[in-house]
């Protein structure tokens, strides 16, 4: 449970995307489409017929905010209680406050009773659960189907004890039950699981049973009549790499999830700071589309509003908890575009717009193939902006860097009462070298059924550039499927220092019955110098993007584990190195080349400090070309040398995959790498 990155369950590949240059996005590792399942018809499987969890469970677990802080105790339970009334949450659809590990003593009494831990709890699990219930709510507590839980502490878990145990958390009021994999001690994980349903069940009480067991012994095609959910993968951590890798996991799960029995993608990380506010929308949305619980990780007593109005958003909590119970499938994936649709039960369909990748891209789709029916128009609704428009079918934005335009589309007959849906894009390579100008050509799309009229285009940046328009920012009307190109000239003043800057760019127009629309779209350009001539270390050149599949990208260190600085000296082999980067897979880290460097050099392999664990692929790829690779590597194998020609190529991408068989302990070491220019 505690430790995600040496216990992910083994997949298929799932490579990060890297920047995009020149029009062209790094072709690295490009996810494929998340398919269905073969085999057995996973919807016809049995669910527990008990009427639970049919949709998928909302509420809070205090895990990923406090661990096993002294922070986490009956007050901290109270609170989250509390605020769940004050902030609208429960008026939202949450209603689980869950316990996670640390609430018991490591031993039981005498009588073999759990105890819970009187610093913590001094009023007892049943005077928290009578103060939750008070508000309307219910609550939730943790243990582990094995003879201790996950903590170090060695606190007690319930094998051997299921029918002890269940009968004391339905005596004090419990309500649901997250039930762990730590110290199983081998016993086949369906007849643990199993024997806990059953123990459950003889209590009484009505108890949601979460199945944490990690996805290891692939619970999606056993528990649907054992739990209400089960874990499809390791633990989250609050960073982008760990989000987008479950993501891809429990994605072609898809055919397994329904009303009472539903794939568990583990707990939101949204507000606990690792990401950005625009990643944490992403989270959020894609989680939705997924029918994934809802269990906050953040403390909300110290949320920020932004953190609030994420998770408050009724219009995205409507598609998790929309009671056909259809998770969402991949329409389509290609070069870190993609295309999530959601059946509801009105017909309509949720369309998630998901860009994996590190700068803006325009995602399309149609209302066929989402699913819609034929139609003269549709109604498409944007749950984040809450406006409405209508389309022709045309489905499609301009979408943000790690950004997700989440949609309600709909063959409504009603679909002319509202504006004409506007998308905003910007041809051109985002990345400018100080004191140079830049020509990007912003467009303005109609894609509705009726014209827009009187549109105006406008973009801007930030103080001090300048951005100037070199053709027409207007026109009278736009048909359908008709566009307005309008040239910009940009420029960032001499010195401007490297990094990503924000442009804004918006349209004004108007609908065929005068209702005014403003639409505007966030992006980002990327002040970048050139490499010095002659042959510098990556290690200390400027980074255009990273990512890692655990923990930060470390310089002139190995990964070390989730925190940054924790690395240690870059050893493969045996041989030890001074420079380097140190990397776990799924990893990509970017550079900005302009076009004046010739060859990559690096020494690659699994570092020593996973002993014999870790499997990688390096790879090297120039403007979305893929010029050098390995094979596959293992911690038993010596550094292997690596060379690329990138001549001509205005960024290069330094990529490591996992190797096919999942990410376990893939600490990567780019030893020595060198860029010559």
């Amino acid at each position: 449970m505690r430790h995600p990155h040496t216990r992910t369950t083994r997949t298929a590949p799932r490579r990060l995307l890297g920047a995009l240059t020149a029009g062209l996005l790094c072709a690295a590792g490009l996810a494929t489409p998340a398919l269905a399942v073969p085999g057995q018809n996973p919807a016809a499987a049995p669910a527990l017929a008990d009427g639970l969890a049919l949709t998928p469970p909302m509420g809070f677990n205090n895990w990923n905010s406090t661990h096993c802080r002294a922070d986490f105790d009956e007050n901290m339970v109270k609170g989250i209680a509390d605020l769940f009334v004050r902030k609208g949450l429960k008026d939202a659809g949450y209603q689980y406050v869950n316990l996670d590990d640390c609430w018991a003593l490591p031993q039981r009494d005498a009588d073999g009773k759990l105890v819970p831990d009187p610093a913590r709890f001094p009023d007892g699990i049943k005077a928290v659960a009578d103060y939750v219930h008070s508000k309307g709510l219910k609550l939730g507590i943790y243990t582990s189907a094995g003879t201790k839980t996950c903590n170090s502490a060695g606190f007690p878990g319930a094998l051997g004890h299921e029918y002890s145990d269940a009968r004391q958390f339905a005596d004090w009021g419990v309500d649901y039950l997250k039930y762990d994999n730590c110290n199983n001690q081998g016993v086949d994980a369906e007849q643990r699981y199993t024997t806990m349903r059953d123990a459950l069940k003889a209590t009484g009480r009505p108890i949601v049973y979460s199945i944490c067991e990690w996805g290891e012994n692939k619970p999606w095609e056993w528990a649907s009549d054992v739990g209400h959910l089960w874990r499809t993968t390791g633990d989250i951590s609050d960073n982008w790499g760990s989000m987008l890798s479950i993501l891809k996991q429990n994605l072609p799960l898809a055919p397994y999830a329904g009303p009472g029995h539903w794939n568990d993608p583990d707990m939101l990380e949204v507000g606990n700071g690792g990401m950005t506010d625009t990643e944490y929308r992403s989270h959020f949305s894609l989680w939705s589309v997924m029918a994934a619980p809802l269990l906050i990780g953040t403390d909300l007593r110290t949320a920020s509003q932004a953190t609030f109005d994420v998770l408050a958003n009724k219009e995205v909590i409507a598609v998790d908890q929309d009671p056909l119970g259809k998770q969402g499938t991949v329409v389509s994936s290609s070069g870190g575009r993609w295309v999530i649709a959601k059946e509801m039960k009105d017909g309509s369909r949720a369309v998630a717009l998901f860009n994996e990748s590190g700068t803006a891209q325009r995602i399309a789709t149609g209302a066929a193939a989402v699913g819609l029916p034929d139609a003269p128009g549709y109604t498409l609704r944007d749950l984040w902006r809450h406006s409405s428009y209508n389309t022709a079918g045309t489905i499609a934005a301009t979408v943000p860097a790690h950004g997700t335009v989440l949609l309600r589309v709909s063959a409504d007959p009603h679909w002319a009462a509202y504006p004409p849906a506007a998308e905003l894009g910007l041809d051109g390579s985002p990345l400018l070298e100080a004191g140079t100008p830049a020509t990007l050509t912003g467009t303005v799309t109609d894609l509705g059924r009726t014209p827009a009229r009187r549109v105006s285009v406008s973009l801007t940046g930030p103080d001090g550039w300048t951005v100037r328009p070199a053709s027409p920012t207007t026109a009278d009307a736009l048909a359908t499927g008709r566009t307005l190109r309008t040239d910009w000239s940009v420029s960032a003043p001499a010195g401007t220092p490297t990094g990503s800057y924000g442009l804004t760019l918006q349209t004004r127009y108007r609908s065929p019955a005068g209702q005014r629309v403003t639409s505007t779209v966030p992006l980002t350009a990327s002040v970048v110098v050139r490499p010095p001539t002659g042959t510098s270390y990556v290690s200390d050149l400027t980074w255009l993007s990273a990512t890692s599949g655990w923990g930060p990208v470390e310089r002139d260190t190995s990964n070390g584990e989730s925190a940054a600085g924790d690395g240690h000296p870059i050893t493969i082999g045996g041989a030890v190195y001074a420079k380097g980067l140190g990397v776990h897979a799924p990893s990509d880290v970017a550079f900005y080349t302009g076009r004046a460097c010739a060859r990559v050099t690096a020494d690659v392999g699994v570092d020593d400090e996973k002993g014999t664990k870790g499997t990688v692929a390096f790879e090297i790829w120039a403007d979305g070309r893929k010029v050098a690779s390995t094979g596959t590597l293992t911690n038993t194998m010596p550094a292997q040398p690596l060379t690329a020609d990138v001549t001509g190529a205005q960024v290069i991408d330094l990529v490591v995959t996992d190797a096919g068989d999942g990410n376990d302990s893939d600490h990567a070491d780019w030893a020595d790498a060198r860029l010559s220019c």
